[in-house]
């Protein structure tokens, strides 16, 4: 599906270049937020282990940067708000484990 003049259909699942504009400053700081509490002291990891897991991070983002479903692209801000949270409580996501 297509949008045109700048509205977004009803129905529609790609995103255009306004929804990717909108989700932008949401996204950027949630990767910021991710790559701080890394850092967090009350995480378990080493040195090299941290900027492992700063790369796993980077790598995940740079792939769903590429992404242009709005289903796909919510459940990814979904998980990502998930694993911050658990990065606040010390714990590591599974899936950058």
């Amino acid at each position: 599906m297509w949008c045109f003049g700048g509205e977004m259909a009803k129905g529609l699942i790609w995103a255009t270049a306004e929804d990717l504009a909108r989700n932008r400053g949401r996204v950027l700081s949630l990767y910021r937020q991710i790559l701080r509490s890394i850092n967090s002291p009350q995480l378990p990891l080493s040195l090299a282990a941290r900027l492992a897991k700063k790369a796993e991070v980077r790598a995940i983002f740079l792939l769903g940067s590429e992404e242009r479903s709005l289903h796909n692209i919510d459940d990814l801000i979904d998980a990502g708000e998930y694993s911050l949270s658990l990065l606040r409580k010390g714990e590591i996501p599974k899936y950058i484990q």
